[in-house]
């Protein structure tokens, strides 16, 4: 069986799965945010409910609209904090300790290899990256969750992407993750496990395969994963002391299908509106003006991106007709850069730096697009108005791609600076 089959079928309590069979699961994990959680929440009372299954496996994190931008917002987050507190959930992350959803939870250690997560939020896909089953989950599959701790699937079957060879400078899993979704389509990998692997993501960091498994749902993946190594070990026990299961795919393992990339071949990688299948080598953007550049989101907002993101902007300003935003992804990665002088390089490069938040990313709020504007940002989607007016446009990158291109009022690359 392939990783995923291993742990689902684990977790159904079977010795084995196929693809296409459909199996009632015991999870780790129920997530939901200031969004979809107070959706999930009606319906959790509608059914009569009056406890959730166990307290310390339902995990709420308002991060879409906090701090709350209007009354709307406000009471949207007012569910969550009254649910959180009448079922004392254990884990409640608010304003002051709280972080982007899916930056947050691995950092907690609160997902470890072998767990079944689900999310109501298309991107818990993003806990892959530590060998877990991870997926995104209607707000009503959340409900039912919450109740029985249990949720339904159908095995879906695996597709294997290797990456063979060693990666050009200024290029990350982002990079990536945005060619594979360039070369197969946002439906190239629909209901599939993307399985990752090869010389290349063996030497790419935790934070690499994190925005990897992320965007697995761009291709239509059901999750995205990648085999635990001493990394992933290392990354986990420093931060959990629970105990986990390590799966591997069997080498006589079924595949629906291959690819097969050489990393050393990709250069850095955008996509144009509307799609994040889109894509381009940064030596085939042409000119393209940008009046906003994003740093951050679940996607890359992590030290490492903040890190890269300074080391091109040291000793450089925006462009004037740039908004340079930047948003470390958790509390944590904020004290952290601050602790390595990051922030001042940002300020100093004319950036506003935010608390945790999605904000702009889903059109939320600290930074909408006007009619006509462009940004580039390291965010994850960039469908019609995703990030304000509709006719607006975003640019998907990475982040030394961003920072470039915000000192350069263009898409453009750390190379011209």
């Amino acid at each position: 069986m392939t990783i995923v089959e291993k742990i689902l079928a684990q977790h159904a309590g079977l010795d084995t799965v196929t693809p296409g069979q459909l199996i009632e699961v015991r999870v780790d994990l129920v997530l939901a945010n200031d969004i979809t959680a107070p959706i999930a929440i009606r319906e959790f009372r509608r059914t009569g409910a009056k406890k959730v299954f166990n307290r310390e496996k339902i995990v709420l994190v308002p991060d879409h609209f906090t701090p709350n931008k209007d009354i709307a917002s406000a009471e949207q987050c007012r569910i969550l904090r009254e649910f959180a507190a009448e079922q004392k959930l254990k884990y409640y992350f608010e304003i002051g300790e709280m972080g982007i959803e899916h930056a947050l939870l691995p950092e907690r250690g609160l997902v470890v290899p072998g767990d079944v997560v689900i999310g109501a939020d298309s991107h818990t896909c993003t806990y892959g990256a530590l060998g877990a089953f991870a997926t995104g989950v209607g707000s009503t599959d959340a409900a039912a969750a919450m109740i029985t701790g249990t949720v339904w699937f159908k095995i879906p079957e695996t597709i294997q992407f290797v990456f063979t060879g060693k990666l050009q400078p200024w290029v990350s899993g982002k990079d990536l993750i945005l060619y594979t979704i360039g070369d197969i389509g946002v439906e190239g990998a629909r209901y599939m496990a993307m399985e990752f692997s090869g010389a290349a993501i063996d030497n790419l960091s935790l934070e690499g395969r994190l925005t990897m498994a992320n965007m697995a749902i761009e291709a239509g993946g059901k999750c995205g994963i990648f085999h635990p190594d001493a990394k992933t070990l290392d990354y986990v026990r420093q931060r959990s002391s629970r105990k986990f299961t390590v799966y591997e795919s069997d080498p006589e393992a079924h595949y629906a299908g291959v690819r097969k990339y050489d990393a050393a071949a990709i250069e850095p990688q955008v996509s144009f509106p509307h799609s994040p299948a889109n894509t381009r080598p940064i030596s085939r953007v042409g000119t393209v003006a940008i009046n906003q550049s994003i740093i951050g989101s679940c996607t890359n907002g992590r030290i490492e991106d903040l890190r890269v993101a300074a080391r091109v902007l040291q000793g450089k300003k925006a462009a004037p007709n740039v908004r340079l935003i930047i948003i470390p992804a958790t509390q944590e990665i904020y004290k952290q850069a601050l602790k390595e002088g990051l922030l001042e390089i940002f300020i100093e490069a004319h950036a506003a730096v935010s608390t945790p938040t999605c904000g702009p990313c889903l059109g939320g709020h600290m930074g909408i697009l006007a009619k006509g504007e462009t940004a580039i940002a390291t965010t994850n989607r960039n469908f019609v108005g995703r990030m304000g007016h509709p006719e607006s446009n975003v640019y998907l990158a990475n982040p030394a791609i961003a920072a470039a291109s915000a000192v350069l009022g263009r898409i453009g690359s750390p190379e011209e600076l």
